[in-house]
């Protein structure tokens, strides 16, 4: 077993630190507050070649692994940008992961490069208002007419729709009841989003509103069938191969506002003075931090363990979902100790604490919960019987 950090890990970490110092809380907290995409940071990103990141060399990326693009997302979020800074990137990074693999060259050469570039915004459209969890479930449906696929249904918490050009879409080509499996008959789609057909409408929500969610609805949108992601049908396979990539990278990203809110509550522990001492030397104050940072180490090296697994080609599931599951609950852990730690002030928006409270309450249910973890966890670790 090796801890230490290498000359390239540590390289990533300086240089995404060095562009995040031109983006400070105040910069999060207006986008936050006026709903603005961080259009300025993510072009000094795309500029700098760091979208591409896990993109393959021939398509304009870098190849790196899911441990790199990992530290670039925990770094990104422990900045002060958060989700609002890391959700703007991360389907950019690897949101495409199923076109790497599973696509077409002709489509490979088309988008990849692309959006390695930072050009090309795809959003991800899976989740359905009466599935849920439930992906086998999904209602929206796309019919073969001619070269094209017509689209009709509609979808929510599809991040990013109204900034982007494009969808990865997952689709029922069967339904659910013509299939001997029902994980079978379902199709990805990439598919054209600022079209007529196509109606997108924001969510309001409690945090991370510099990245909008939407509820989509589809009104018989034409996909043309070369937009087709691989095989019809094989559509659900494609995605749950890009599973544990996602839990690995929005564990970094919880890691990375557990360390801003740490940042900011030691910070102010030490200067804050009350009764003429600061209020860091009460150990009603500095134990509650300490088993927060301790936490937080914890996960981060589940994280490593799983990232080191996926790029090693090794299986990984549990401890990608274990690295999720226990960094959100760290994270959580460690933005509520924050705002505690601030006092009254912690509630006050100048203070930022509260806005990582809002946006690591989210990494407790998103893009899974924890509860669907622990489903894992239970059935393919302890190997007890299945709960639902």
């Amino acid at each position: 077993m090796d801890f230490e950090t290498t000359d390239e890990h540590q390289l990533i970490r300086d240089a995404i630190g060095k562009i995040c110092t031109d983006f400070p809380d105040e910069y999060w907290s207006k986008c936050d507050n006026e709903h603005l995409f961080p259009w300025d940071f993510y072009n000094a990103l795309a500029e700098a070649g760091w979208i591409g990141i896990a993109i393959p060399e021939q398509y304009g990326g870098s190849g790196r692994g899911i441990t790199e693009a990992s530290i670039v997302l925990e770094e990104v979020a422990a900045s002060g940008a958060a989700m609002n800074g890391a959700s703007g990137i991360h389907l950019s990074i690897f949101g495409m992961h199923p076109v790497v693999k599973y696509g077409s060259e002709d489509m490979k050469q088309k988008y990849l490069p692309r959006v390695a570039a930072g050009d090309l915004h795809v959003a991800f459209g899976v989740t359905e208002p009466d599935a849920g969890t439930d992906t086998t479930s999904i209602k929206t449906a796309a019919r073969l007419d001619g070269d094209h696929y017509l689209v009709k249904g509609r979808k929510v918490w599809t991040t990013k729709a109204l900034d982007s050009e494009r969808v990865l879409l997952l689709v029922r080509t069967e339904s659910k009841d013509a299939v001997a499996k029902r994980t079978e008959g379902m199709t990805l789609l990439l598919a054209e989003l600022q079209r007529p057909e196509v109606t997108i409408s924001p969510i309001d929500k409690v945090g991370r509103n510099a990245v909008a969610s939407c509820e989509v609805v589809y009104d018989d949108l034409p996909v043309h069938r070369t937009d087709r992601v691989g095989e019809e049908g094989k559509g659900f396979r494609y995605l749950l191969d890009g599973l544990n990539a996602e839990r690995i990278l929005v564990a970094a990203e919880a890691l990375g506002i557990g360390r801003a809110a740490m940042r900011r509550a030691v910070g102010y522990a030490k200067e804050r003075e009350i009764f003429g001492r600061p209020i860091g030397q009460n150990q009603g104050v500095s134990f509650p931090l300490g088993e927060a940072q301790m936490r937080l180490d914890a996960a981060e090296l589940m994280i490593r363990k799983a990232s080191w697994l996926l790029d090693n080609g090794e299986p990984c599931g549990a401890e990608a979902n274990m690295a999720k599951w226990l960094a959100a609950d760290a994270a959580f852990q460690a933005a509520d100790q924050a705002v505690q730690t601030h006092g009254g002030f912690g509630y006050a928006r100048e203070f930022h604490v509260e806005r990582y409270w809002r946006e690591a309450r989210l990494m407790r249910i998103a893009p899974i919960s924890q509860e669907m973890i622990l489903n894992y966890v239970t059935e393919h670790v302890l190997e007890l019987p299945r709960s639902y």
